[in-house]
């Protein structure tokens, strides 16, 4: 990466999956307590501006998904499931020589996170999941649609995205809904709420209109299709951020799976699926309080 030599601040480094998949992994030069960002598909570091500045405090690494931002395919295209970028999260800790992080995961990157807790559970020392369910995602999808027919929905957008991506994302993510009545135009009001910097919306806006869309519905489809966790079994603290008008990730179903972890705290804000970018600063407190029930 001989753009970013002598750059370090912006902390990109190569790292070789078990697969030998080439991934763009990331950090932000800190020190503290490492936290790892198991972001959602395709989104920038950018996206969490308040923590990824507190380089006192902690000590943030992230990557870039299969195929997406300036990491690699792999050679085996079938490999793009919830396990594959699980693959990816150890090796990425192996790479920065970390053996135990706090994990922040967001949309399918909670998937990935309760994943790496039920395979290396030692490893793990508590999840922050924002916006996202751990497995059955496209049953959390569109939640103002009869649940019965979320998966059916949730696949077909994965294959409209090859073709209508940007505008599907753009839109989809902004729409405000809510399980009990559906659309509700009060969720527009949340969009930029506390908003650390407008330019950095932009900036993870921008660098998502500019994926390959073809190849992204091929992960959002795998992703989607990841079974549900059994969550009776994850003995770590885990708090759930939901976002109360968040049409891609149902609260209700958010609030069903915090209710099913044993050592989990529940907050819902007035948000949609942007919930770091819309609560950048709550964010940060949230983790702060995830770390100390953590007694790292």
């Amino acid at each position: 990466m001989a753009n970013h030599q002598g750059r370090r601040a912006l902390g990109y480094r190569l790292v070789t999956s078990v697969d030998g998949t080439r991934l763009r992994a990331w950090d932000n030069d800190g020190h503290g307590v490492p936290v790892l960002v198991s972001n959602g598909l395709g989104t920038p570091h950018d996206a969490w501006p308040a923590i990824n500045r507190r380089t006192d405090r902690y000590r943030v690494i992230t990557w870039d998904h299969r195929g997406l931002g300036g990491s690699g395919r792999p050679a085996d295209e079938s490999r793009i499931t919830i396990s594959d970028h699980t693959d990816d999260f150890f090796a990425v800790m192996d790479a920065y020589g970390v053996d135990r992080a706090v994990v922040i995961g967001w949309s399918v990157g909670v998937n990935v996170a309760f994943e790496a807790a039920l395979r290396q559970p030692q490893r793990i020392a508590g999840v922050l999941a924002v916006a996202g369910v751990p497995g059955g995602s496209f049953e959390a999808l569109l939640h103002p649609l009869p649940r019965f027919v979320r998966p059916q929905a949730g696949r077909a957008g994965s294959h409209l995205m090859r073709y209508l991506g940007p505008v599907l994302n753009r839109l989809g993510d902004a729409l405000p809904g809510s399980p009990e009545r559906g659309f509700d135009p009060r969720g527009v009001g949340t969009i930029g709420l506390d908003l650390f910097h407008g330019d950095i919306l932009l900036r993870v806006l921008r660098q998502f209109a500019n994926h390959d869309w073809p190849w992204y519905s091929r992960l959002t489809r795998a992703a989607g299709d990841h079974p549900p966790v059994d969550l009776s079994v994850i003995d770590m603290p885990v708090t759930y951020v939901a976002g109360t008008w968040d049409a891609i990730t149902s609260s209700e179903m958010m609030r069903v799976a915090s209710d099913k972890t044993p050592r989990s705290h529940y907050v819902e804000l007035a948000a949609t699926h942007f919930v770091p970018l819309q609560f950048p600063h709550r964010m940060s407190t949230e983790l702060d309080d995830l770390i100390d029930r953590c007694h790292l």
